[in-house]
């Protein structure tokens, strides 16, 4: 499970899934608060970020998920899910979203 960001509990949390939807190395895509969101589950916590690449907007969430890098699924371009920064140029970022898992439900806040 991710840690909650600083200040993120007066956040507005948003069920997405049940533990064990996702399976370990994949992602999915929901929607929260009107925003696209992918989802990754690492095997160990889950990881929450804009679903869509900055390059040309495919989707995020059904990128491969390795040693907590996703790949884009189109162009290859690689971002961290801890803070979701390009691995080849860290000054361009997607948004990354606080996850918390209550009672075996998935929830994620986005502002």
């Amino acid at each position: 499970m991710s840690d909650a960001e600083p200040g993120s509990n007066d956040l507005p949390y948003t069920a997405v899934a049940r533990v064990g939807e996702i399976p370990a190395g994949e992602g999915r895509t929901y929607e929260v608060a009107g925003r696209l969101v992918a989802v990754f589950f690492d095997g160990a916590g889950y990881h929450a970020l804009d679903d869509l690449c900055p390059h040309m907007g495919a989707s995020l969430g059904s990128g491969p998920l390795v040693d907590g890098v996703v790949t884009c699924p189109w162009h290859a371009w690689r971002f961290r899910t801890c803070d979701g920064a390009w691995c080849d140029n860290e000054k361009l970022k997607v948004a990354v979203f606080p996850v918390r898992v209550v009672d075996g439900t998935i929830e994620v806040a986005v502002a």
